[in-house]
């Protein structure tokens, strides 16, 4: 990697879809007891199935963009996390609700009931679907109480969710700020976009409010983080750079990657790990709910900085005052810039949210994991989760779409919300 991350300051404290329908989620059920299998893993674990189908009706039915599919992700795991919290005594704090359970309840009829709920009011235009998948998933629990009790529990843990998503300001129709001075953010080629100002504004799922935690700011243009920040994106991050690697090529093509190797990575930990439903149910929700909280925080401090992506002050850097840099008004990066402000990194703020969620629910950072895409048609393996952090905040400016203090302070930023979640929420209740 090209350049070492500038000391910065510290990140000082200061907490996403359209509106969802309440839609009637207790199915009908009938007869004999059965237990909670809450200890199962591995293929028997529904937690696992019922990520997937989300990720079949996020993505590849609804192709949500990321700052939208990590709202999903959040509910419907929130959700299935209560559900399964509940059957097992409630040994954790719920996120929302602990239902009223015996522990006798059907943990696979939970899941899926939970999950199906808050998919079907996501995503009305997928019912059809989404029940036959449910009611195939019924099917294979025996008729009987513990099946009955396993769609109450379900039921009611989706519609919390559901209730308490309603009105939470995601697919507001909040506009970024553009502008045509040096370091102001404007529309980039080729299509010229401005999308997703609402993430800043929606209501987090942990944190008090999205203002909690604030990144310190971009470096000052004629400043000499800035100018070596310039100079490495230049020439690493052109789609015609004859310096970058073709490994550094393929990693950049594989975190930008929109069908996200993050969720194939989350269940390979679960499954690696050996985590039984409950703690795969705790898993997936602190991850998805942190993830999901840190993009509020990183998007509203976009809105507040407002600044250029490289395409902009490359062409633009002779108006930039820095006697440094030098302007190609030719120059184009390797990957399509997203349509919104440059600092700090969104994809920097999850992966650092995430990578530091792992590392606590672990209790290590050494553990080994891999990741496929179908973008660079390549499998990339990591040895530990700092090692991926650390290629993740070279990828962004290896694709030419942001500059390494950006990246530097994104992961910083979400490190933070990860931190202040696992100390106020899903903590053990005994």
């Amino acid at each position: 990697m090209t350049g070492q991350p500038r000391s910065r300051r510290r990140i000082w404290s200061r907490a996403l879809s359209a509106p969802v329908t309440l839609v009637a989620l207790v199915a009908t059920a009938t007869a004999i007891p059965g237990s909670a299998a809450v200890a199962a893993t591995g293929a028997a674990n529904p937690v696992l199935t019922w990520d997937r189908n989300a990720q079949t009706a996020i993505w590849d039915v609804a192709a949500q963009q990321p700052n939208e599919q990590v709202r999903s992700f959040a509910m419907v795991n929130g959700a299935v996390y209560d559900a399964v919290n509940a059957i097992a005594g409630a040994p954790y704090e719920p996120y929302l609700v602990a239902p009223t359970a015996r522990g006798t309840e059907s943990v696979d009829a939970a899941v899926a009931t939970a999950a199906h709920g808050v998919l079907a009011a996501l995503f009305p235009a997928q019912r059809e679907r989404l029940r036959t998948q449910y009611d195939e998933a019924l099917a294979a629990v025996p008729d009987g109480r513990a099946k009955q009790g396993g769609v109450r529990v379900g039921a009611h843990a989706a519609a919390a969710m559901v209730a308490a998503r309603q009105d939470d300001g995601a697919f507001g129709d909040q506009q970024w700020r553009s502008g045509t001075a040096p370091g102001q953010w404007r529309p980039t080629p080729p299509l010229f976009l401005s999308q997703g100002a609402w993430t800043g504004h929606m209501r987090p799922f942990l944190l008090p409010h999205a203002s909690l935690f604030r990144a310190p700011g971009p470096p000052a243009l004629t400043s000499r983080t800035y100018t070596d920040d310039f100079h490495e994106v230049k020439e690493l991050g052109s789609a015609t750079s004859g310096t970058r690697t073709p490994d550094q090529t393929e990693a950049a093509l594989w975190w930008h990657d929109r069908r996200s190797a993050n969720w194939e990575i989350k269940r390979q930990l679960a499954t690696t790990q050996h985590l039984d439903t409950l703690r795969t149910a705790r898993f997936f929700a602190m991850t998805d709910l942190v993830v999901a909280d840190s993009g509020v925080a990183c998007f509203r401090e976009k809105d507040v900085w407002s600044y250029w992506r490289p395409v902009t002050a490359i062409a633009q850097a002779d108006a930039d005052g820095n006697p440094a840099t030098t302007a190609d008004p030719t120059w184009t990066p390797l990957l399509v810039t997203p349509p919104f402000p440059e600092y700090p990194s969104g994809h920097a703020c999850g992966t650092g949210a995430r990578m530091s969620l792992y590392r606590h629910f672990f209790g290590r950072d050494d553990v080994s994991f891999s990741g496929s895409s179908a973008d660079s048609g390549t499998t990339r393996r990591f040895d530990s989760f700092s090692q991926a952090l650390t290629e993740l905040i070279g990828a962004r400016v290896w694709g030419g779409v942001h500059f390494r203090t950006a990246d530097v302070d994104g992961a910083r930023l979400g490190e933070a919300v990860s931190r202040y979640a696992v100390r106020h929420h899903f903590r053990p209740r005994r």
